[in-house]
């Protein structure tokens, strides 16, 4: 027995491959890779970080720029 691992990104090539193998008749097994960050997740952790450096800010752990200061940067 061989084991064949493919990975596919979208449905439509999904749905082509299982077609392909049950026409040859071959059992497979599909798992989903969770650990995908989607954007969505992305920004949600960027904001999180962000309220997290603005409370220790405020606590005086941290020194940040204020806007005029980014903006000379640019």
């Amino acid at each position: 027995m061989s084991t064949l691992v493919v990975n596919i990104n979208d449905k439509k090539s999904e749905k082509a491959i299982k077609a392909v193998l049950d026409a040859l008749g071959l059992s497979y097994n599909i798992e989903r890779d969770n650990s995908v960050i989607t954007s969505e997740e992305i920004i949600y952790n960027r904001l999180k970080e962000s309220a997290k450096q603005i409370k220790r800010h405020k606590q005086g752990k941290l020194s940040l720029k204020d806007a005029s200061e980014i903006l000379n940067e640019l």
